[in-house]
């Protein structure tokens, strides 16, 4: 057994997915614009886990993204190899972040951004 497909939900599916696709850099595993759904992956996991960018229509849902956001909790955590490297990378787009790159108490790096959608999302040092 593994994991298919995850999802977050988004405020507007399309920017999101173009700020996914083209500025964190997943690629598109399914995009029909028709219905509203766009699911990225990662690049290096081949077939790997869908990430389903939500639309957040419904009010339970946009209550928990918007309660998460406000208390400041991350909706999804990503592992990459070098945070203090992929911290300036997106700084440098325009990525804003809530929490400069540092150590968690087990001592592994993270930072924290706003993907401008709704979410804040950790990038967690592998």
């Amino acid at each position: 057994m593994r994991i298919k497909m995850c999802s977050i939900h988004v405020t507007e599916p399309a920017s999101a997915h173009a700020f996914y696709t083209e500025t964190l850099g997943f690629e598109t595993l399914m995009a029909m614009p028709e219905y509203n759904l766009f699911i990225v992956k990662s690049p290096t996991a081949g077939e790997g886990t869908g990430l389903l960018l939500e639309p957040s229509d419904n009010p339970i849902a946009s209550a928990y993204r918007e309660g998460l956001h406000s208390q400041g909790i991350p909706c999804i955590v990503f592992g990459v190899s070098d945070v203090q490297g992929e911290y300036e990378r997106l700084n440098a787009a325009g990525v804003v972040f809530t929490a400069s790159p540092a150590p968690d108490p087990t001592g592994a790096v993270s930072a924290v951004f706003d993907d401008s959608f709704g979410n804040l999302v950790q990038l967690h040092q592998d």
